[in-house]
């Protein structure tokens, strides 16, 4: 349905509906920005920017670069990369769930274009890269 002049249709994550910024965005899981900010080659000491890097310091799921490296292969492997679009894969990244079902509970999107299977083998793959990352 397209939207009438003057009326806007409103944003909702649980059905991809990001808005028209979004629609193209590559989108970054929490640990890359992470690494962006701490690569920051000038000093910044802007209350947004530390606001940001002490968001990311504290909810970092892969401290360790090279495994931030892999998670992102990962990401971009068959039949994970054409099946789901990069914000569902970033959230996935970002909440490291267990479970198939927890993943499906908290990013509603997944629930019709995945299956319990294939997510959970690649749920699987994060998990132990996180546990093998020290």
């Amino acid at each position: 349905m397209r939207p009438h002049r003057g009326v806007v249709e409103e944003e909702d994550a649980a059905t991809l509906k990001l808005g028209a910024d979004f629609q193209d965005a590559h989108c970054l899981f929490i640990s890359e920005v992470k690494i962006l900010l701490d690569a920051s080659q000038r000093p910044n000491t802007s209350e947004v920017y530390q606001k940001s890097l002490n968001y990311v310091t504290q909810f970092n799921r892969f401290t360790n670069p090279d495994v931030v490296r892999e998670v992102r292969t990962a990401m971009n492997e068959e039949p994970i990369n054409t099946t789901l679009t990069g914000f569902e894969l970033a959230q996935l990244a970002n909440l490291c769930c267990e479970e198939a079902e927890e993943a499906k509970a908290l990013i509603p999107s997944l629930a019709n274009r995945i299956d319990d299977e294939t997510l959970q083998s690649f749920l699987n793959q994060t998990l132990d890269l996180k546990k093998f990352q020290n």
